[in-house]
């Protein structure tokens, strides 16, 4: 760790907090992780293929292939980035920027009550069915919203607090390989069939990957929950936390959606429908309300970028030891 990655993480999170992905620009450009897809789906169409028995096997061999591969573009881009100067540093605080989701993903969370107020119910299920893999048709009004801010709180640690974290930690290359891992893990992780085996060292070194950031991002759900709502609230997200994460099926996500559920006082998770199987899993915050709204949705939104600004603030305040000493 170094100041000088502090300080491009810093500034990356005000990028991505302001401009986002914008719709004009992937356009016209090929985003780093459709490439990253791209890369999983050769070795996918490639190893996935024959018996059991060696299905697993060569599912390690193409995670460590794909992570060593991401982590020396990581290693080629910071050496030159490094040469370019005042350059290099803006073009990297840019390349860190693109991997953060906030601003995208408080958008798409948004745009479910947006969809449920102009439409009803069949404008929020279209606008939910973008940000999660569970069955619309399944969900009534309450159960939209839920979703919406279920998923919300679960990006917010793999799509905004990990990318963040790992760049602290290892810079370009570890930025680069969790967003590999993270993508192999939403592509092959899955317990079907078809990658129960091949899929199951992506998925389990994803799982190893997210444990600091999922349990970080309670204690930056709390700080925005008291930015936006008070010093109960706070309180109520890491209470719900410590009590409710192991109700969830993630080893990892349970913490950032009790977090959530007990900041906004409403039950989270429980039983739902992917793919036509039925999950049944306890409410999270059981005591909380029953009836999520799109005013709830808002509310998550807001805890959420007061999260944000929390982890940029953290991230600020960690450069001044390297410049004081």
């Amino acid at each position: 760790m170094s100041a000088e990655i502090f300080l491009v993480l810093v500034v990356a999170l005000i990028i991505d907090r302001l401009i986002g992905d914008p719709d004009w620009l992937w356009e016209r450009l090929t985003h780093p992780v459709v490439l990253f897809g791209k890369a999983i789906g050769v070795f996918d169409e490639a190893l996935n293929r024959g018996g059991d028995g060696w299905l697993k096997m060569r599912g390690v061999a193409t995670i460590l292939i794909l992570l060593a591969a991401s982590i020396l573009v990581g290693v080629v881009l910071n050496r030159l980035f490094n040469v370019l100067g005042a350059l290099g540093f803006v073009l990297e605080a840019m390349t860190v920027a693109v991997f953060l989701a906030q601003k995208s993903l408080a958008d798409h969370v948004r745009r479910v009550a947006d969809g449920l107020r102009s439409d009803g119910l069949a404008g929020g299920r279209e606008a939910v069915s973008m940000i999660v893999g569970r069955d619309p048709k399944t969900l009534d009004e309450p159960g939209v919203s839920r979703a919406a801010i279920e998923s919300l709180a679960e990006n917010f640690s793999d799509g905004v607090v990990a990318p963040a974290l790992w760049y602290a930690v290892a810079g370009l290359p570890g930025l680069f390989a969790y967003k590999m891992l993270n993508t192999a893990d939403s592509m092959v992780g899955h317990k079907s069939p078809k990658y129960l085996h091949f899929g199951w060292a992506s998925a389990r070194l994803d799982d190893l990957a997210n444990l600091p950031a999922a349990r970080l991002s309670v204690l930056l759900i709390a700080a925005g929950a008291r930015f936006k709502r008070g010093a109960e609230a706070a309180k109520a997200a890491i209470d719900a936390a410590k009590r409710d994460h192991g109700f969830h099926r993630s080893p990892n996500s349970g913490w950032p959606e009790a977090a959530m559920a007990g900041a906004l006082d409403i039950q989270l998770a429980g039983p739902r429908v992917y793919g036509g199987a039925r999950v049944d899993e306890p409410m999270i915050n059981g005591s909380g309300r029953a009836v999520a709204t799109t005013d709830d949705i808002d509310a998550a939104v807001a805890v959420f970028y007061g999260a944000c600004t929390a982890l940029t603030l953290a991230s600020a305040v960690l450069v001044l030891p390297f410049l004081l000493f």
